[in-house]
């Protein structure tokens, strides 16, 4: 793919600043010299290392209005994509090859292979996960929908020159259904997620505690304080001693990702508290970030709980702050349980990368990733993460620094 300078174009069918691991395609491309143009949605800004990688254009594509009727609103918005992102292919340079990333499969898969059999490029699939297994969480298993999708994906998927997958579950599983054979490739944490050091970590709740939302990172008594860190007589920044626990965890709050279990272990968590036990538990703030349709349900559910040693934050960070700030927290939690049971989380690739402690949901593939007791823990229900957290957690007042 490298050995000759070509021009790439990477289709995306999201937002180009969270879709982390096609923007590491993107920068090892133009690295080694190719010319890379990425078709996607500019909701946010790109990562540093996108923005600063040579040859790299973006191109981005018009939002579809809303309606409110569910069945037409996907109609529309399957039209209205396929217009906006054939025009772009078209008019953008010709292309030696295209990647393009499934889920979406409609009609990101047919439009791209459209466009290569037009002008010879060569299609490339990145097999995240399957389309039709996330649409059937939501229209059911027996929806019209999920049968077109799932022949989309399998016609293309076999018209394509190459395929690679994120595991080898799925990898097995292309070969097995629909006889595409694939290259695993597993994601890795890009070069921003690494270790925070604690001036790091001071200096940036230092700024956010100033931001809407990020209030409760403050420190009352003194505005050159965190909740967390405080600065010594000589100068040095230091852990407070009394400070609470930091759990991070990163969601699109969607059906594959059943937070109850979650929300549930945290009140057992302030059950704790409330039923005098002598084991004694630090206080917690929890941070629960990214964007989806059921954060409004889940965040309801928590407020209504009116916690007293627990409080939860659902920010929406800046792509540049996210890295460090996963990177302050004690643990990361993980509910991703895949659609398919054949994905890998991103999420606890970039944990890994900052070296926080993972606690993952048990699913089929994630042993590929996350081995029990090596390097995360796992855990299958509400009891097993309850009984994780508070572990934990017991040893919190020893770990101090």
């Amino acid at each position: 793919m490298t050995e000759n300078k070509k021009n790439v174009k990477i289709v995306v069918l999201g937002d180009i600043g969270h879709s982390p691991r096609m923007a590491n395609h993107a920068v090892s491309l133009a690295e080694k010299g190719n010319i890379v143009d990425i078709i996607g949605y500019g909701d946010s800004d790109p990562a540093n290392s996108l923005k600063l990688a040579p040859n790299i254009y973006y191109h981005y594509l018009t939002p579809c209005p809303r309606i409110s009727f569910k069945l037409l609103n996907y109609i529309l918005k399957t039209i209205w994509t396929s217009i906006n992102l054939l025009f772009l292919l078209i008019i953008t340079r010709k292309a030696d090859m295209v990647l393009v990333q499934n889920p979406p499969a409609i009609p990101a898969l047919y439009m791209a292979w459209f466009y290569c059999k037009c002008i010879g490029s060569e299609l490339i699939i990145d097999w995240h996960n399957y389309a039709h297994t996330i649409m059937a969480m939501s229209v059911g298993e027996n929806s019209p929908l999920v049968s077109i999708t799932r022949k989309v994906e399998s016609a293309i998927g076999k018209r394509a020159d190459y395929n690679f997958c994120v595991s080898r579950a799925m990898q097995k599983d292309l070969y097995e259904k629909w006889q595409i054979r694939t290259e695993v490739l597993y994601d890795r944490p890009a070069e921003a997620f690494v270790p925070v050091t604690l001036e790091n970590k001071h200096n940036l709740f230092l700024r956010l505690c100033k931001l809407k939302g990020f209030e409760l990172f403050g420190d009352s008594s003194n505005e050159n304080f965190t909740v967390f860190t405080h600065i010594l007589s000589n100068n040095q920044i230091s852990l407070k001693e009394d400070r609470p626990a930091f759990i991070v965890s990163s969601t699109s709050w969607t059906e594959d990702e059943d937070f109850s279990i979650f929300i549930n272990a945290l009140q057992d968590y302030e059950d704790h508290w409330q039923n005098g036990n002598q084991i004694k538990l630090p206080n917690l703030i929890v941070a629960i970030t990214g964007k989806g349709p059921l954060k409004e349900f889940y965040c309801k559910d928590i407020e209504d709980r009116k916690w007293e040693h627990i409080r939860v934050v659902t920010p929406w960070l800046d792509i540049a702050d996210y890295p460090s700030f996963i990177g302050s927290a004690d643990i990361g939690v993980s509910l991703h349980t895949s659609s398919s049971g054949l994905d890998l989380p991103m999420k606890v690739v970039d944990l890994f990368g900052v070296l926080v402690p993972v606690l993952a949901y048990n699913f089929k593939a994630l042993n590929e990733l996350v081995v029990n007791e090596k390097n995360g823990y796992v855990f299958s229900n509400q009891q097993e993460l309850s009984a994780l957290i508070q572990n934990w957690f017991e040893r919190f007042l020893t770990m101090k620094m």
